[in-house]
């Protein structure tokens, strides 16, 4: 059972990244079309073809390998003048404009994209990147407002009998422990918090606040207690304690050390579950990936120098270092195969489905060609040059053949697929282990 549900995992895993793939070709098509460039291909992946079908002028298919995926469109470049180019990378530079012109159908000379109007290429360019955007937004916001984000509910799940000193091994109550206030004060394990000191509490992280705000004050606290509601009178003691989060985990400072300070405490804990969150929520979360994938694309050469140090070394994996589709396939199935709910199961994959758009907008951003971020560089340059041009009363400039750049494309497409074989040797080798 445990090996179906990892390939369930790993399944499904490929399925999200196909449809992401997928969506994100669709935001390249639709402005291409709609600004009436002639599309040739839609594929989804690479290498040997393994299905297609023509409809119109556009041939839709999927191809072996499902790495990613393009949209051919028509005239990418201007078409080549037929001069020989000299040079060291002569040949690639020809190569290059020879399967340009190839895209140029007879008829259909002006319905290519580097003619369009800078604004509009740009649109082309990031409609992809910003498909991926959108998806993650709308899964987080799934996650966070349709499901919920897991943290303590106003249900109490235990009352601590006596005060433990903080950190302490400690299970059992001894003669002479100080009891809890919440003991003293009678709250019972199943009683629904409804409001503490005159203030209503939506969740435990807000009664949580109000009483570590009052040690020494007693507070009337209402509770739910067989569909009846229940006064009771607590007073927080000072205790030293880890500070916690909204979900229950403790609260970092900048070292990564638990923050623990003096604060009031009754000794009570709230059964975890899924709070459903503003409808925003959904956004703040996508921005947090967004910087996430940010600060790791900007030490990516660290983050694989480390990645490789530890293929050879056999040392432990960085848990937010980078991943290829196999680290990531291999984390969906261990989810899926985890001794949790379902719904915890379903939320986790999820979330790695949110997080992998996320990473699938960023880093197609980088202005560097083959990726769309080069292509905006580009038209943003002819769009420089033109409006010069204009500034100074020139005649407009001949479009950016960015046929020259092929050099620098190819090592670009050397560099991501050396970085894709060490990453994905990496995660069979020596996979990152969240579930130790």
């Amino acid at each position: 059972m445990e090996i179906l549900l990892y390939l369930v995992g790993i399944v499904f895993m490929l399925i999200g990244l196909g449809l992401s793939i997928g969506l994100h070709e669709v935001g390249h098509l639709v402005p291409a079309k709609l600004f009436g460039v002639r599309v040739g291909q839609y594929m989804i992946g690479f290498g040997p073809r393994l299905w297609s079908k023509r409809i119109g002028e556009t041939e839709y298919g999927f191809k072996a390998l499902p790495v990613g995926g393009f949209i051919s469109m028509s005239g990418m470049y201007p078409a080549s003048d037929g001069k020989p180019v000299r040079g060291l990378f002569a040949s690639l530079v020809q190569d290059a404009r020879s399967a340009n012109d190839e895209t140029i159908a007879d008829g259909a000379e002006d319905r290519v994209f580097y003619r369009l109007p800078v604004w509009k290429r740009i649109i082309v360019m990031l409609g992809g990147p910003v498909m991926n955007l959108i998806l993650a937004v709308v899964i987080f916001t799934v996650l966070a407002s349709g499901i919920g984000l897991q943290q303590g509910t106003t249900t109490i799940a235990g009352v601590t009998e006596c005060v433990l000193p903080a950190g302490t091994t400690q299970t059992e109550c001894a003669a002479g422990d100080l009891a809890s206030p919440a003991a003293e004060a009678g709250v019972l394990p199943g009683d629904v918090l409804v409001s503490i000191d005159d203030q209503q509490v939506a969740d435990f992280a807000d009664a949580t606040q109000i009483v570590q705000a009052s040690p020494g004050k007693t507070l009337d606290m209402v509770v739910s207690r067989d569909g009846e509601d229940v006064h009771l009178s607590i007073t927080p003691i000072t205790a030293e304690r880890t500070l916690t989060d909204a979900g229950g985990q403790p609260r970092l400072d900048e070292d990564g050390e638990q923050i623990v300070a003096d604060v009031g405490y009754v000794g009570m804990s709230a059964q975890m579950g899924f709070v459903p969150q503003p409808i925003g929520t959904g956004v703040e979360l996508a921005g947090q990936n967004v910087a996430r994938v940010g600060e790791l694309i900007v030490q990516l050469p660290v983050k694989l120098w480390d990645v490789g140090v530890s293929l050879f070394t056999g040392t432990e994996r960085d848990p937010d270092g980078p991943l290829s589709v196999v680290g990531v396939g291999r984390l969906a199935g261990e989810v899926a195969a985890t001794d949790a709910p379902i719904l915890n199961r379903f939320v986790v994959l999820l979330s790695l489905l949110g997080s992998l758009n996320i990473a699938l907008f960023v880093f197609n951003l980088i202005p560097l060609l083959p990726l769309d971020g080069g292509h905006v560089v580009v038209a943003l340059w002819d769009g420089i040059r033109r409006a010069w041009a204009k500034l100074f009363r020139r005649p407009p400039p001949a479009p950016v053949d960015a046929t020259r750049l092929v050099p620098l494309t190819v090592v670009v497409a050397v560099v991501l697929i050396a970085m894709g074989a060490l990453l994905m040797i990496a995660d069979v080798v020596n996979p990152v282990n969240l579930f130790q």
